[in-house]
């Protein structure tokens, strides 16, 4: 397992871009090997927001593993909880619970279930399942930090086939109104859902133009350049006033997997045999450069 060293957080001012890059491969191998012991998971949905993890848990949020229910922690929800299986292992290396848990993962009985529960798992601020509910309990978490009079950030990570549902705009336009300037939300725009291309779907672009449009503060950056989310990182504002913050994440969808980048087939899946060997090399070569298939 690619590791911090064990009860040491890392330099969160100082994190250097080849750490970074090896802890988004570590999140793709290990969602890779959890998936075999479970038999299926989410593959795709995990590798496009595998540098966006990556970069919040290593190199920005305000966290104390010893300490998870410290009140002025930075409070984090994966709207998109079908990939918590590249969540889990973050947790895990950074000692909120003992990594051998994880090969207990979606078993009978497990605390680890391919959506996550808050209840169960150390670390977590939230519980997923039906998707579309993330922004507005991340809303509620940037109202509370304010009225107790605490300084958190509250992240939020969306997926593009979510934001379709009516719930997810009536919480832009009550951070807006709110002036959440502590609520940052992360969308995880790699094109596809598990129905097919969202644009077919319910067309959402010019999406920047529209947060924009309900009092957002919008930045559009590439998802899986670290620099460009670090950067997006240090543009936040400080305090708890202002205008709510959104990050736009251009991604690829099973980017670093090349069978399935931008792929319908993989959105759920299980790999053996040989095909777990590849992908696995594959993913420990690094990134290659992503070209995109020509629209027929």
């Amino acid at each position: 397992m690619f590791s911090i060293k064990e009860g040491a957080l890392p330099d969160r001012s100082n994190v250097s871009l080849a750490v970074l890059e090896g802890y988004a491969k570590f999140i793709r191998t290990e969602t890779v090997r959890l998936t075999r012991i479970a038999g299926a998971g989410h593959y795709s949905s995990t590798f496009s927001c595998a540098e966006m993890l990556a970069a919040l848990y290593y190199a920005q949020m305000r966290i104390e593993p010893s300490n998870p229910n410290w009140e002025d922690r930075d409070r984090f929800v994966m709207s998109k909880g079908h990939a918590a299986i590249g969540l889990y292992p973050v947790l895990a290396d950074l000692g909120y619970f003992d990594p051998a848990e994880l090969d207990t993962y979606t078993r009978l009985g497990s605390k680890y279930g391919d959506h996550p529960d808050m209840k169960k798992v150390r670390g977590l601020d939230f519980s997923s399942g039906s998707l579309g509910h993330g922004l507005s309990i991340g809303l509620g978490m940037a109202l509370a930090g304010r009225v107790s009079g605490r300084d958190y950030r509250t992240y939020v990570m969306l997926g593009d086939g979510e934001i379709s549902e009516g719930q997810i705009w009536e919480a832009v336009i009550a951070a807006g109104h709110f002036q959440l300037g502590h609520l940052v939300l992360l969308l995880d725009r790699n094109g596809l859902c598990i129905d097919g291309h969202t644009e077919d779907i319910m067309g959402i672009e010019p999406v920047h133009e529209r947060f924009a449009a309900f009092g957002w503060d919008v930045q559009r950056i590439d998802g899986h350049d670290f620099p460009s989310i670090l950067g997006a990182f240090q543009n936040l504002p400080e305090g708890t006033t202002g205008k709510p913050q959104a990050i736009v994440c251009d991604t690829v969808k099973g980017r670093g997997v090349k069978r399935m980048e931008m792929s319908l087939d993989w959105h759920v899946g299980n790999l053996v045999g040989e095909d777990y060997d590849d992908v696995m090399a594959e993913l420990e070569a690094g990134l290659q450069p992503y070209e995109a298939e020509p629209v027929a």
